[in-house]
Formats: C-alpha cells, structure tokens, sequence
C-alpha cells in the first residue's frame, strides 16, 4: 500500500467493498499510482478525491467563481441603480451605459482569457480575476463622475470574464472525473452565481436605506459589495490549488488535435448572442421599474432575493436536461421560458405574478449558460472546451454589450422601462428560434 493513501480499515485494496469504501473517502494528495490501488478513487487536478461529498463540497466552493463574477459584480448594479440615477441626475440611457461598459469590459476579458489560460493556466486565472473584480467593485465607490465610472465598470467585467470562464472550464473537467453527475456539476458552478445575487438582496437595499442621509450613500454598497467579493476569492484557493493540473492529454472523448470551429456551432451562438441582448435588459432595470411602480425595500429585497434562490435551485432542476441534450434544443427551450419571465412585468403589476416572474427567470437565466458549456462538453474533447467556452462567451459578451443601452434607450421614450422589456423578451424569443437549429456534431465531422 503507498503511503499517503487513504485506509479502509486498515488497509485499502481494490477488492474492498464499494460501501466500505465511500464511508471513509476524502482528498488527499496523490501519488501517480494511486488509482491502480483502488478503483473507487478519482483523480482531480493535484488531489485525489475520495469522496462523493468532497467532491460537492469542492464544486460549491468553486461555484463562488460565478458568485463574484456574476452575482456580484455584475448583477448587484442593478439594485444600486435606482439610487444612482436619482442621485447622480442620470437617465435611463445613461444608467445602462454602464452595463454595457461592463459588458464591454466582459466582452474584452473573453477574447484575452484563451491566451491566459495557455499561459498562466485556469486556476491562476480564476484566483487572479477574482482578486482584480474585487478591487474594482471597491474603487466603484470612490467616483461621481461619469467617466470613471465607466472605467471601472469595464476593469471589473474584464476581471469577471476571467474568473467567470475559468470558473466554467474548471467545471466541465470536473465532469469528466464524475461523468454520471456532469451536468449537475457544471450546473451547481452556475448556480453560484444565485448566492451573489441572495448576498447583494439583502445586503445593498439595507446598507441604502443606512446610508440614505449621507451624500452619495450608494458609495458604502460598493465597499461592502467588494468585502464579500474578497472572502469570496480568498475561498477559491482551495479550487484554484486542488485542480491546479489540467487534464491530461487524451482524456475524455476524442483527440487532441480537434479544435473549436465557430461555424459548426453556427446557430447555437447566434441564440446565444440573443440571450446576451435580452437578459440583460432585465437584470439591469427590473429593480428599477419595481421602484418606479412604488415597491418598497423589503418588496425589492424579497423580489431578488427569491430570483436568487431560484438560481441555486436550478442546477437541480436542468441538470437532467442539460445531460439529456447534444443539440440545441436545451438551450432554445430554456431561452423561450425566459423570455415569458421577461415579458410578464412589462403586461401587469400584479404582485404575485412579478414575483412568479422573477422566480421563473431566477430558475432559467444561468442554466442557459450552463447549457452552452454542456453542448461544447457533448460534442468536443476536453482539449477544445477552453476555446469553445471561450467562443460563447465571447458572443453573450457582445449581446451583452448592446442589450442596456438599447433597452435604456426605449425607455427614456414612450411606453418606458416595461417597453424596454418587451424589446428584451422578443430577443429571447428569436434566439430560441435560431438556437432550436443547431445539430449534435458527428465524430467524423469534428475536424472538417
């Protein structure tokens, strides 16, 4: 027996039994042989996991990559938003403008994020960036103008792209190592970004309605926004270190030498391009028109709360349907029901239906993402996950980047924030359409 490696009783031996042997799995540091000694074993990264629940407990803590990169960095704008805008004299154009900096700051991050993960490798990338969008988020506090807004805006989506592909492909090598649990895997890392957005619910409108007597009393949602983002990344260590080795060359289906090609994946990015326009229009101004409609904190506060929750939900919920799907038939579905989410604040005001809107869109949005991660992982080998998931994010990126100056714009006109809206649903609705088209890859066609 080496040394090193975990004891069953005693001993371990590849004829214990596999009930014995899950009571008493952990990590533990590797040694290349390991598992020849005991067919329960999984190699990941650096470490050698021996439980089922350390596994999880690995995935949750790398899950808080998207709760910074998403959950925080980008999304909990849209409650400090309201108080800006009022603040600062803004309109609706201009209050957008600064999520398409952000997104244009994503859009950036994504192109140079393949290079990064050659040079420095993902587990680098996704500490560094984390480290990087928290400092911005803080920053964000400090300035009124509009410029430096902006600018720190953009500096905290390039660090977001960088955790938040990193983050992503981390988890699909992860399901590769569970393959029966793949898509709950990939799913949970994006569920994290839902344990941003329950965070900023109930810590922005609070720290607001503290700081309402103070000039710029927005400024202290920043700083507490950008605490969390550090204890955050202070806990993606333990990720960063434990798959600080990628895969080896070979693993999984296919060769190495079969790389992404966009045109294979033609109409999937171009729902995907489609979803980046039309989500954003929402996350960024539903909170506004909540307030412009009378809501209250504690309304704004449970509202977002509950969307959140939905998106820790959702890695349960799609899992099976992400695992299911080699085509694109997941990712259309799960755009058409988000684009019903988006509509329904737009046709009425009646409470429980907005609720039932946000806990529609909570439960969708980011299994969209996560489905484009598995439809790269069902049709390609792990050596073309990095560009693949680069790729897509590249193109949400660019929606992105169109999506709240647009639908701020429809909104400074007639009609409003829930025109906006409307806009943003039917987006959806075409990328669905679009995204429906898209075929599994055929292994003889993967390198044509």
């Amino acid at each position: 027996m080496r040394a090193g490696l975990p004891q069953v009783n005693g001993s371990c031996q590849s004829n214990v039994s596999s009930q014995a042997c899950c009571r008493n799995w952990r990590v533990v540091r590797r040694s290349p042989a390991d598992t020849a000694e005991c067919k329960h074993f999984k190699l990941l990264g650096n470490l050698l996991v021996t439980s089922v629940r350390n596994l999880w407990a690995l995935a949750l803590t790398l899950s808080l990559g998207a709760a910074v990169s998403l959950g925080i960095t980008r999304f909990a704008y849209g409650l400090l938003l309201p108080a800006m805008r009022a603040d600062l004299g803004w309109s609706y154009t201009l209050a957008g403008a600064m999520n398409t900096a952000n997104a244009m700051g994503y859009f950036l991050g994504a192109l140079a994020t393949p290079w990064l993960l050659r040079r420095l490798g993902a587990s680098t990338v996704l500490w560094g960036g984390a480290l990087l969008a928290s400092v911005f988020m803080g920053l964000s506090g400090f300035f009124t103008a509009t410029e430096p807004l902006l600018a720190q805006r953009m500096l905290a989506g390039v660090a977001s792209a960088f955790v938040f592909i990193s983050g992503g492909l981390l988890a699909a090598q992860m399901g590769v190592r569970a393959p029966e649990r793949s898509g709950f895997l990939i799913g949970l890392y994006y569920s994290g970004t839902g344990v941003g957005i329950v965070l900023s619910a109930i810590a922005v409108p609070w720290v607001l309605e503290q700081a309402a007597g103070q000039a710029h009393g927005w400024r202290w949602a920043w700083w507490l926004l950008a605490l969390v983002c550090l204890v955050g990344s202070a806990a993606l260590l333990w990720p960063a270190r434990a798959m600080a080795q990628p895969l080896a060359p070979g693993q999984g289906m296919g060769a190495g030498l079969v790389r992404f090609r966009w045109r294979q994946f033609g109409f999937a990015l171009a729902g995907y391009t489609l979803f980046g326009m039309g989500y954003i229009g929402y996350m960024t101004f539903v909170v506004a028109l909540l307030r412009s409609q009378g809501s209250s904190s504690l309304a704004v506060t449970v509202f977002y709360g509950l969307l959140g929750l939905a998106v820790m939900a959702s890695s349960r919920v799609w899992a099976g349907l992400l695992d299911r799907h080699k085509t694109g038939q997941a990712l259309a579905l799960l755009n058409g029901l988000l684009g019903l989410a988006t509509i329904l604040p737009a046709l009425t005001q009646s409470w429980p239906v907005i609720l039932a809107s946000g806990l529609l869109f909570g439960g969708v949005f980011l299994s969209v993402v996560a489905s484009t991660t598995a439809l790269v992982r069902h049709n390609l080998p792990p050596t073309a996950w990095a560009s693949g998931i680069s790729a897509f994010t590249t193109v949400f990126a660019a929606g992105q980047i169109a999506g709240p100056t647009l639908v701020g714009w429809i909104a400074d006109g007639p009609g409003g924030l829930a025109r906006g809206l409307v806009y943003s649903a039917l987006a959806l609705w075409l990328g669905a359409l679009l995204a429906w088209h898209q075929p599994a890859l055929e292994k003889q066609n993967l390198r044509s």
